[in-house]
């Protein structure tokens, strides 16, 4: 039963029309509104695109950097220097960057060091590291593990939507049993109406006794009772499912009252599991399951900290070589003669060297490192084990509500037959209305038992694939 619609919703219509029956709104129609629409999966889908400018992000560390500074002073009218520097930096993936710029610096009072002609002094060079940072350094790092961010947002959107997805899916059944549940009572009612008009009017014609009409009465006034606690989980049910459903606008839809679910597994779906495939979700699982990948993006994230980490023991030793060129770029006093004697008269250099001498604050973090990596790898560990047991268990499930649905099968035919016998036996006179009354009671009791036991079954269904990382689906 649906609840009221506010104005911004809107009933929604079957997707996919189906035959016999514009009405059925089948596990497929659900999964597919709730994969594309539902805030969830929403959600679940900017993990990626949050992972891919993080990565952006990171490579925004290796763009040219473009410097400029102009220092000059002037004192009651005289000058005294005028200092300008202008730089291009460009970070090189391998640690290195590659820099040219233009100088300036002229007057009575300025440094000798930054002293220049005129037309200013141009260069081009490198600031070449050879130890730590040679090897990786920390913009590289922040690169790699925003592509092992990548892993898991991917591992996280999916296990998010299979989340939602299995548990819309086992909500689907629910909504699919309340409606069986529903029939079995309505048919009940009405089986039980019949009954009190038959035997009112044998009471009437003094074939039956009046206590038999007052007890036919109780009986439906019962079944009434139950279909309206029927009707009420059914349409509580329905409000429930319409909770997953929403709108290209992102607006809130409800099931009409018309909708009606496809039906539980019959006996054709009542499948045994393949002999290898078991093992072969097992497999799957270790290779797709979103815990799992989660753990092994982190382990590749510490991995990449860790190798930073150790490039941190070694020491600083920088390299710094600029070839000069006087005047200014592209504009020089004198075409450069990249000869071994230019080379060795045009050319500015510098050596930097640090290393702390007790390097605690290093070994320190690289310890944390490792035990971080230590604690996910147990991790992984135990959630590769509990995946594989969990596997295996809804793998039980399956098999064992298979053999207890062929059971309970056979449950209601019996019933069914005792009902029928009681019939005849009650319409020759030789049973009574209570006794009529209780193994229809019976037969009821084993149908509700039936489809409950579909109903878990198709929700096992669904729990096996979710349990082996894959996407939830019909």
């Amino acid at each position: 039963m649906a609840a009221s619609v506010s104005r911004a919703q809107t009933p929604l219509a079957p997707p996919v029309p189906v035959a016999d029956s514009g009405r059925v709104f089948t596990l497929t129609d659900m999964l597919t509104y709730v994969a594309l629409r539902h805030p969830v999966a929403r959600q679940a889908g900017l993990l990626p695109e949050r992972a891919l400018q993080e990565v952006r992000y990171a490579r925004g560390l290796f763009d040219p950097n473009a410097t400029s500074k102009y220092y000059g002073k002037t004192l009651k009218g005289k000058e005294y220097f005028h200092d300008w520097d202008t730089q291009l930096r460009v970070p090189v993936w391998y640690g290195f960057e590659v820099k040219a710029g233009f100088e300036r610096g002229t007057g009575t009072y300025i440094n000798p060091e930054n002293f220049t002609s005129p037309a200013g002094l141009s260069y081009i060079g490198l600031s070449l590291p050879l130890a730590q940072g040679l090897l990786i350094d920390e913009r590289r790092a922040a690169v790699r593990q925003a592509q092992a961010l990548q892993g898991l947002a991917e591992a996280q959107r999916r296990g998010a939507l299979n989340k939602l997805l299995l548990q819309a899916a086992k909500d689907y059944w629910d909504w699919s049993l309340n409606y069986r549940q529903l029939e079995l009572r309505r048919q009940n009612v009405l089986l039980g109406d019949v009954r009190f008009r038959a035997v009112r009017q044998r009471v009437l014609f003094g074939d039956l006794a009046a206590i038999d009409s007052v007890e036919a009465l109780g009986e439906l006034q019962k079944r009434q009772a139950e279909l309206s606690q029927a009707l009420m989980e059914f349409g509580n049910a329905t409000l429930v499912l319409s909770n997953y459903l929403w709108d290209e606008l992102q607006q809130p839809l409800n099931l009409p009252a018309t909708a009606r679910p496809q039906l539980l597994p019959g006996p054709a779906d009542w499948r045994n599991l393949p002999p290898d495939s078991v093992a072969a979700l097992a497999v799957l699982a270790q290779q797709i399951h979103p815990e799992l990948q989660k753990s092994r993006a982190k382990l590749s994230q510490l991995g990449v900290e860790n190798r930073l980490l150790r490039n941190k023991l070694l020491p600083k030793l920088t390299l710094d070589y600029n070839l000069l060129q006087a005047g200014q770029p592209f504009s020089p006093e004198k075409p450069a003669n990249l000869s071994g004697s230019y080379l060795e008269n045009n050319y500015k250099l510098g050596v930097s060297f640090a290393y702390p001498l007790l390097l605690r604050q290093e070994r320190a973090k690289l310890q944390l490192n490792r035990l971080k990596q230590q604690d996910t790898q147990l991790q992984l560990q135990q959630d590769t084990r509990e995946i594989e047991t969990g596997v295996q268990t809804v793998a039980n499930n399956w098999q064992a509500l298979r053999e207890q649905l062929v059971l309970q099968q056979q449950v209601v035919q019996n019933a069914e037959r005792l009902r029928q016998g009681e019939q005849i036996r009650f319409e020759i006179g030789e049973s009574s209305v209570f006794l009529l009354n209780s193994r229809e009671a019976k037969l009821l009791e084993a149908r509700q038992k039936l489809s409950e036991l579909q109903a878990k079954y198709a929700q096992t269904q669904a729990t096996l694939r979710w349990a082996a990382g894959g996407i939830v689906e019909e």
